[in-house]
């Protein structure tokens, strides 16, 4: 019996009214795409939420029983609209409390005087949430469960997923190998793709195409976790595309 990898999965929650304005362009999705990719841990869903309860709840309970991680960004900052630490507690059904630890790091740079009400809501964390260092701004981010809670800003996000990573459980590495289809147009070989792609079910077909240099091009990227698989897979496919190379007038 073939033994199969472990997969493991996570979605990313992206938290904020100034990403879906347009405001802010988000910088952090694809970063932590290739992170996990490189982890061999299956980025599977993204959604973006407004700085509403609700939805940041709805959102955390739907992803966190999905997927083996979920990753949040945005929202934990020092202003009212900051409410992700609120969420989170909220859909563990934990009490937030404030961790003396993050006081600490304020105080090494703040007088007491200045470690004001707003400063303090960094400090919140929701009971049983285990903090996440970053060497940038020093405020952590925290883990509770498989939800881990990191800063917006792509800098501090960076530097948290680096610490955070250190207890993730990491899955076989997606393989990847990239065929030239051109001059081949996509329509000639759509179907003789899907019947291979069909064929395996443990290898992800897509085909790609693009504009280079104002020339129309497209790819075909094969992937999997099964080498073999991979392997057997991209020559079917550069088999098919020889075929229709030698037929064409």
């Amino acid at each position: 019996m073939t033994h199969q990898p472990k997969v493991i999965t996570a979605a990313v929650l992206v938290i904020g009214d100034e990403i879906l304005s347009g405001r802010t362009k988000d910088k952090n999705i694809g970063y932590i795409a290739d992170y996990l990719t490189d982890l061999g841990i299956d980025l599977r869903e993204v959604r973006i939420v407004s700085d509403e309860m609700d939805d940041i709840v709805a959102a955390l309970n739907a992803l966190r029983h999905r997927y083996t991680y979920v990753f949040t960004t945005g929202g934990i900052g020092p202003t009212h609209d900051d409410i992700t630490a609120d969420a989170v507690a909220a859909a563990f059904g934990v009490e937030l409390y404030e961790d003396q630890r993050i006081i600490d790091i304020l105080l090494q740079r703040l007088k007491p005087e200045d470690v004001n009400e707003a400063r303090r809501r960094m400090a919140r964390i929701p009971r049983g949430g285990t903090l996440i260092e970053n060497k940038v701004s020093r405020i952590p981010g925290f883990r509770i469960g498989n939800v881990i809670v990191m800063a917006g800003v792509p800098s501090i996000m960076q530097s948290m997923l680096d610490f955070a990573a250190k207890d993730l459980e990491t899955g076989v590495r997606m393989s990847v190998e990239t065929i030239e289809a051109y001059p081949i147009p996509e329509g000639a070989y759509g179907q003789a793709l899907g019947e291979i792609a069909a064929r395996y079910a443990n290898v992800s077909i897509g085909s790609y195409p693009s504009m280079v240099d104002g020339t129309f091009r497209n790819q075909i990227v094969v992937r999997s976790k099964d080498k073999a698989a991979l392997s057997q897979a991209t020559a079917d496919v550069e088999a098919m595309l020889a075929h229709l190379k030698s037929t064409q007038h």
